[in-house]
């Protein structure tokens, strides 16, 4: 049975994006374009089963690289679990007031952009004997179509959303501005999870050519 399709290309979308690099850490810089992880995200929110996974093979950028730097409110901490827990033990909500733990911080973004994403679906040893390639490709293409997902697609952070539509693979980045070699140095190219927890990350050497990235496999990326 074939457990991998055919490479499927998705069009991504939006008037900002902010894919951070980790070795900022205080101010948040993004990267000059969709990273791996943020791009297979995407794909994840409009379908995501265990009996499957995507994994992107190609990123072609579609419009110029344009950065944007201003001042964002953020809050410094994250949410407590007890938090959590005591409003589900207690069927209500603790009070957080965001005011009073709010920070500024600058941040480096990208500015329309626009990429097609090239990934392959491929079965997980998860998947039933009911369970194969083609039914979940059309059920992706259905929902894409629809305007369906499981939350909002996202560039990066929550407050930038992402249009997705589908691409046929012809989509061609301007020659005139994305021509040529660009080495954009060490990219994150996914985390790596162990029991359901993050065990680490892999990063790949990310060179753009005439404004296409290749993402070179997982077991190929050393940790």
């Amino acid at each position: 049975m074939k457990n991998r399709s055919s490479p499927i290309h998705v069009r991504v979308s939006g008037p900002f994006a902010l894919f951070t690099r980790p070795e900022m850490k205080v101010e948040r810089v993004s990267y000059d374009l969709i990273t791996p992880s943020a791009a297979r995200g995407i794909l994840e929110a409009v379908l995501w089963k265990p009996a499957m996974r995507w994994i992107i093979q190609k990123i072609t950028v579609l419009k110029p690289i344009r950065f944007l730097a201003f001042k964002r409110n953020e809050v410094a901490t994250k949410i407590p679990s007890d938090f959590v827990t005591w409003a589900n033990r207690n069927g209500g909500a603790r009070t957080f007031f965001a005011d009073d733990d709010r920070q500024q911080r600058n941040a480096v973004i990208l500015r329309d952009v626009e990429y097609v994403v090239e990934a392959v679906l491929e079965l997980t040893d998860d998947a039933g004997p009911d369970e194969n390639v083609a039914k979940f490709v059309e059920i992706f293409r259905r929902r894409v179509e629809k305007g369906q997902h499981f939350h909002q697609p996202y560039l990066g952070c929550r407050e930038f959303p992402a249009a997705v539509e589908l691409g046929d693979g012809s989509e061609t980045p301007d020659a005139g501005l994305l021509g040529g070699e660009n080495d954009l140095g060490w990219m994150l190219h996914d985390v790596e999870y162990e029991a359901g927890k993050p065990k680490g990350s892999r990063f790949f050497h990310a060179v753009m050519r005439d404004g296409r990235v290749e993402v070179p496999p997982w077991k190929e990326v050393d940790p």
